[in-house]
């Protein structure tokens, strides 16, 4: 019965995953939850892929809501293309997490948005490897390296991490340097504009919510019925996105200071 009611809004969640976007968006977000659906009588694990953006005005808004198989640079491909034919036309950034497939997915269909990698989710990649007595120690030396003033200093200190942990922790530091080109993009920009793009935790607080909705549903009979769910959770969370971002006046001059031609030409 739930069922039967709950596909009258099937044509509203259609009409919704193929509505206009806005023409850019100064950051969006990208990130993936897994559910178990049932299928055929096997259940299998399926990936959600959510993308968000924030708008010229400062809001926050779902882009994207889409339930698929694995991840893999393939399906972004599609995702990313799916926002373009839907109206995107420029992104300034993107902020990740290390997923699989994000950065060849972004650099062929936006290859003039940059990247930045999650520092939150390195932080917590480094410390696995960390023994549990020295975590607190490593943890305030790299405080030294993501709250530098600039990119050049940042660097610095993460080599001097490297002198007095590297020979015990190689893989912690070498992550690190291995990423920089998509970990160092914020430090050009004022704490308003950090404090945006340098972790993912405004997709992770919305992925929060979806859990706190489904956590009664260990299986979904389908696809269909993860996506209505999450589509029915969405519509009341986005109800509560009254408030654009704070300062949000000087972190949009300091955006058209540096990417005046890319962002003034859709304002």
């Amino acid at each position: 019965m739930v069922s039967k009611i709950t596909d009258k809004i099937l044509s509203e969640i259609k009409e919704w995953q193929s509505r206009f976007l806005e023409s850019i968006y100064p950051f969006v977000f990208m990130d993936c939850i897994h559910y178990k659906v049932r299928e055929e009588g096997r259940i299998l694990s399926r990936a959600t892929y959510i993308i968000m953006g924030v708008t010229t005005e400062g809001y926050k808004d779902i882009l994207s809501i889409t339930v698929g198989a694995n991840e893999s640079a393939k399906f972004w491909l599609g995702m990313l293309n799916d926002l373009k034919n839907r109206g995107v036309k420029n992104v300034l950034f993107f902020c990740v997490d290390g997923l699989p497939g994000f950065k060849e997915a972004i650099q062929t269909i936006f290859p003039e948005a940059q990247i930045q990698r999650c520092i939150i989710h390195m932080l917590r990649n480094s410390f696995k490897y960390v023994n549990y007595h020295d975590l607190k120690k490593f943890s305030a030396d790299f405080k030294n390296v993501y709250n530098a003033p600039n990119e050049g200093i940042a660097w610095d200190e993460l080599q001097r991490i490297k002198e007095l942990w590297g020979t015990k922790y190689p893989y912690a530091i070498q992550n690190w340097e291995t990423n920089w080109e998509d970990l160092s993009s914020f430090f050009q920009f004022s704490d308003e504009i950090r404090r945006i793009m340098y972790t993912t935790n405004i997709i992770e607080g919305l992925n929060r919510q979806y859990r706190k909705v489904t956590k009664a549903k260990s299986v979904f009979p389908s696809d269909i019925s993860l996506e209505k769910m999450l589509y029915l959770a969405s519509q009341n969370i986005t109800k509560k996105w009254t408030q654009r971002y704070r300062n949000w006046d000087r972190v949009l001059s300091q955006l058209i200071l540096l990417y005046e031609e890319r962002l003034t030409q859709y304002l």
